[in-house]
Order: structure tokens, then sequence, then C-alpha cells
């Protein structure tokens, strides 16, 4: 197998791209957090908030590892692009939507999902690149495929709440499955 060599520049520019979402997706999960706070999900997503904004911290220390220059106007763009999605119209003037909720989880699915794609990337980098450690990746994804389980039950509540129907019966809240031989 012919080794292609790395390009650097690219990887600094991947990578920076996945801080602007970062930027972005941690703002969405303390803002869906601060709306959930009252409801069953509140304690959830909270949990969320804290550990993608760890996840965030990790994106960076990697960029510090690799000697990668943070492109601070792009997590500003992620930051702002966030603040601008908020003023989308959902069918209320003056209230909050259920519809926001549902939208709102949905990004955050993506993000989350955009956010184990980066973290495979890596892993691939380290097997060849002794400033990453491999196994942090591999602990990074698994954590970002729980997040995106406890996302998705939260968007399932949701937007059965939001249009009608049932969200799954045996899942609870924090995503514990009931027996389904229970009534």
């Amino acid at each position: 197998m012919t080794r292609i060599p790395h390009d650097d520049k690219m990887l600094g520019i991947y990578l920076n791209d996945h801080l602007a979402g970062a930027t972005a997706g941690v703002e969405l999960a303390k803002r869906l957090a601060g709306e959930l706070r009252d409801e069953p999900a509140g304690q959830v997503m909270a949990g969320l908030a804290e550990e993608i904004a760890e996840d965030r911290d990790a994106l960076l220390n990697a960029l510090a590892a690799l000697d990668i220059p943070v492109r601070h106007y792009k997590t500003w763009l992620g930051w702002v692009g966030e603040k601008l999605g908020r003023l989308k119209p959902n069918g209320r003037l003056l209230s909050q939507s259920p519809l926001s909720k549902v939208i709102g989880l949905e990004m955050m699915r993506l993000g989350i999902e955009g956010k184990a794609s980066g973290w495979r990337t890596l892993r691939t980098r380290a097997e060849h690149d002794s400033r990453l450690d491999a196994a942090r990746f591999d602990v990074l994804t698994d954590r970002a495929h729980r997040q995106a389980e406890q996302v998705e039950r939260l968007r399932v509540v949701a937007a059965a709440e939001a249009f009608g129907g049932e969200d799954d019966p045996s899942v609870t809240m924090d995503g514990v499955e009931k027996d389904r031989r229970s009534p």
C-alpha cells in the first residue's frame, strides 16, 4: 500500500471547521439545557451540555498537540451562526414553539454525528502521529455515540409532543429501557 503524505494545512482547515461546529454545538446545548430545565429531559440535557463543552476542549487540546493554530474567526462564526439560527420562523411570534425544541435536538444530533467523524479521523491520524493519543479518540468516539443516542431519545419525545403520536414507551427520558412486559 502506498502511503500518501499528510497535509497539515488541510488538517488545520478541517479541525478549525470542526471547532467552529463545536462552538455552535456548545451554545446550542446550553440553550436547550436552559429551555428544558423544568422538564424531565432537563437534567439529561444539562449533562450533555457539560460533556459537549468538554469535547470542545478535547478538540482544542488536539489542535495544540498538532501545533495547529486556532482560527478565531471561524469559532466566532460558529458562535454567531448558532445565535442567528434562533431567529428562524417557528410558527409562533412571542412564545417558544415545540418545533424549536425538535429542530434544536435534530441539529444537536447532526453535530454529534459530525463530531464522531472528526474523532475517527483523528484516531486514524494518531496511529502514525505520536503527538496524539489513539485511545483518547476511542473514548471520545464512544461518548459521541452515547450522546447521539441520548439526544435521539429526547428528540423522539419532543417530536411526539409537537406533532402528536407516541414516543417509544419502552425508553425513559434518562435512556433506561423499561421492561416491555410491564403494563
